[in-house]
């Protein structure tokens, strides 16, 4: 039986709109309200929002990030994890997941998002991606019950 918590990376971009940021945070409540811990890259933007939500309901958070300085992070951050390693931080962040939830975002999203399908994590598309092996979730609810049936196959191991 397992006996670490799930980690859930949330990954999008540095700069976004409100729309996302009302999506973000929103993700970042659900998954502390799943008891999971969030892990993200640390920063601002989409990476801000989900941390500020997970806070918001009582949720630990980690930030990896891509330089060596740990105030570089969000306030929302609980744990701040420097790399020196810049861009490179994006196959940690997919890698120390089990399970990933990829926002609208850029270059940086997209690696991230390779990176967990590579590493056979479950990535869930709420950023309208479509990537083959990707797992669409047109909202909260919907990613939430995606990500409750992840957890059980987990618990069930």
């Amino acid at each position: 039986m397992r006996k670490q918590k799930i980690t859930i990376s949330v990954i999008g971009g540095s700069s976004i709109s409100s729309k996302v940021e009302d999506l973000a945070e929103s993700v970042g409540k659900m998954i502390a309200e799943l008891g999971c811990v969030l892990v993200c890259g640390g920063l601002g933007g989409a990476m801000e929002a989900a941390a500020k939500g997970a806070q918001s309901a009582g949720g630990m958070t980690i930030g990896i990030l891509p330089g060596k300085d740990k105030r570089d992070a969000n306030p929302y951050i609980d744990i701040s994890l420097p790399t020196s390693i810049g861009y490179a931080r994006n196959t940690i962040v997919a890698c120390s997941a089990d399970i990933i939830i990829a926002l609208p975002g850029s270059f940086g999203t997209n690696s991230e998002i390779c990176y967990g399908l590579v590493y056979g994590r479950p990535v869930i598309d709420m950023g309208h991606w479509n990537i083959e092996g990707m797992i669409d979730a047109k909202n909260i609810d919907e990613a939430q019950e995606k990500i409750k049936k992840i957890i059980k196959k987990f618990q069930n191991a």
